[in-house]
């Protein structure tokens, strides 16, 4: 008679790989990034302020945008370089710009933050924080 050792509902426990963990972090600021902007746009005043040519104390020109641009870029391009990098280039490049992103989001409250901007920040330094654990800690080969 067959005996079974150990019982059926037992879920698999998939050890994931610090790249696709890195990767999918970098996937979750992204999208938080990208709907704390759209929030933005129901503030009021927003989109007034927008249409008058200013972002904060800012003049929106070609250089706001394209500095815009760069900031959100260099982490969505993480996604792809977490996966493809090799391993210590791949450590450094993760700790450092997310050790750089911390102090860009945390610049996004100055002025007036309404409370689902501060959770957001909070959430996205959570997530930043996580990236420079996961890269500091990046596994290592004993010879």
């Amino acid at each position: 008679m067959y005996t079974q050792t150990t019982p059926q509902n037992t879920l698999e426990d998939i050890k994931v790989n610090v790249q696709l963990k890195l990767a999918a972090l970098w996937a979750s600021l992204m999208f938080l990034i990208i709907y704390l902007d759209y929030f933005a746009l129901y503030m009021p005043g927003t989109l007034e302020n927008i249409l008058k040519g200013k972002v904060f104390v800012f003049d929106l020109t070609q250089g706001f945008l394209v500095a815009a641009f760069a900031v959100v870029t260099i982490p969505a391009m993480m996604i792809f370089l977490s996966v493809t990098l090799p391993a210590k280039v791949n450590r450094w490049a993760n700790i450092i710009i997310a050790a750089i992103n911390i102090p860009l989001i945390l610049f996004n409250l100055a002025g007036e933050a309404w409370v689902h901007m501060v959770i957001g920040a909070v959430v996205e330094v959570v997530l930043l924080c996580l990236i420079i654990r996961y890269a500091w800690k990046w596994p290592r080969i004993l010879v």
